[in-house]
């Protein structure tokens, strides 16, 4: 017996649809995650709205979707930039890649980290998700959500 399982309902995303059948659990999620470099190697970051720390641009891979056509989405959505994906820098995952929410959802994320080149794009985010993004070089950026090896976040510099 199959499972039925639509893609959307009212426009909502499909991890908000599992969210309402498994409340706060920890939910594995497939993922995807940008590294975007500016001239001079420094790194693109998001500040969260919500005050959660400092991000990759990054989300979820909704039903349906590439990993390629959802970083492509979420960079957009998460800092107004069009970009072009240049290369896969790696896939992560496991126990540390376990993050709590402030509002108690527990996730555990396995993210395919892109390398992308900004092409376009008018820098204000499409969604309430971001407070601001900022470039920072290896020495001086915060402490991202997840534990993120710095060596391929600056591989390419």
């Amino acid at each position: 017996m199959g499972v039925k399982v639509s893609l959307h309902v009212d426009n909502e995303t499909y991890i908000n649809w599992l969210r309402k059948k498994v409340g706060s659990d920890l939910l594995l999620s497939p993922s995807v995650a940008a590294v975007i470099h500016d001239n001079e190697g420094k790194l693109l970051l998001q500040e969260k709205s919500s005050g959660e720390t400092w991000s990759l641009p990054a989300g979820g891979i909704e039903l349906g979707e590439s990993p390629q056509e959802a970083i492509v989405r979420e960079v957009m959505e998460e800092t107004g930039y069009a970009v072009r994906i240049h290369s896969i820098l790696g896939v992560f995952g496991g126990r540390s890649f376990r993050y709590t929410y402030p509002n108690g959802d527990h996730v555990e994320y396995v993210v395919t980290l892109f390398q992308c080149k900004i092409i376009g794009g008018s820098a204000v985010p499409s969604d309430s998700e971001t407070k601001s993004t900022q470039y920072f070089g290896r020495c001086d950026m915060p402490e991202l959500a997840l534990p993120y090896p710095k060596d391929d976040l600056f591989r390419a510099f």
